[in-house]
């Protein structure tokens, strides 16, 4: 069955955009699930229901994510006519709770943003590079990759905005705010020339492990714990926020480069459950009870 995993992991490539980690990830499931049961062009109903017991100490997402992979899989290889029937019915449906993302608070992001104004006045090279990165981050809504990436072509000129090759190659237009904009021409007047790449390295641009322990020095630098604080986090704190605003859903998913608004709404829980913290903290009858 190898030849038809590589068929469907070409779909997933041509058809879907697939990236490299997503395909690896369905090949690591398949070829699993074929070692614990069988070949899978020959297994049947009564072989992948084996597939529910070994499953059992997983965590419903890690499990979700597998039948997922192993539907899609069969479902493949009926529309190829590799078989006439498919036996992933019988697969478990488990409710995945998808965890509420990480968000700083306003006071939060201050801190951060005080401590890399702070470090960026001295005008070092590494303060101006860490301030454009974190604006960009926050004001912007980057992702880590799109973002250790972005090519000098990519900084706007004329026009407030960023074109950003995302996941799948799929390209879109992000707003950039005027403070980001002055953060990103003062580190082009300090940035050494000679690299396609908006943030240099030696060998092309610096990498997302960087990136992530450049964000994380800074927040211990501000008081902050770096164990609250990442890239995706301020990806996640630019996204609430904007909401608490009063952005609309659909242009939020736009700047994310989400595919599907469902994996936007997932802010609109955030918010909510900001909300239901606030009235339990602040409410005069909460104040009341906890005095008793």
């Amino acid at each position: 069955m190898a030849h038809a995993i590589d068929s469907f992991l070409a779909m997933l490539a041509a058809e879907r955009g697939a990236v490299e980690n997503t395909l690896a990830a369905y090949r690591r499931d398949l070829e699993g699930s074929e070692e614990a049961v069988g070949d899978l062009a020959t297994a049947g109903r009564d072989d992948l229901a084996k597939l529910t017991g070994i499953w059992a100490d997983l965590a419903p997402s890690t499990v979700a994510r597998k039948v997922s992979a192993l539907r899609q899989f069969f479902g493949f290889c009926i529309d190829e006519g590799l078989r006439e029937d498919d036996p992933s019915t019988v697969l478990p449906r488990p409710q995945a709770r998808r965890p509420l993302p990480k968000v700083l608070g306003h006071t939060e992001i201050e801190a951060l943003f005080q401590q890399a104004e702070t470090e960026a006045q001295a005008g070092r090279r590494p303060g101006v590079r860490l301030l454009a990165l974190l604006e960009l981050l926050y004001g912007s809504g980057l992702r880590a990759t799109e973002l250790v990436a972005l090519p000098v072509a990519a900084v706007p000129r004329d026009a407030p905005f960023l074109t950003i090759t995302g996941k799948g190659g799929q390209q879109r237009m992000v707003p950039v705010s005027r403070r980001a904009q002055a953060a990103v021409a003062r580190w082009m007047e300090v940035r050494e020339s000679g690299s396609p790449f908006l943030f240099p390295s030696r060998q092309s641009h610096i990498t997302r492990v960087r990136l992530f322990q450049l964000v994380k020095d800074l927040a211990a630098r501000a008081g902050l714990d770096p164990a609250k604080v990442s890239p995706h986090v301020l990806r996640h704190a630019f996204a609430t926020h904007l909401l608490e605003g009063g952005a609309d859903l659909r242009m939020l998913q736009t700047m994310l480069g989400h595919a599907d608004i469902a994996t936007t709404q997932i802010y609109t829980h955030v918010d909510s459950a900001r909300l239901v913290a606030l009235v339990n903290e602040r409410h005069p009858l909460a104040a009341e009870r906890g005095a008793r």
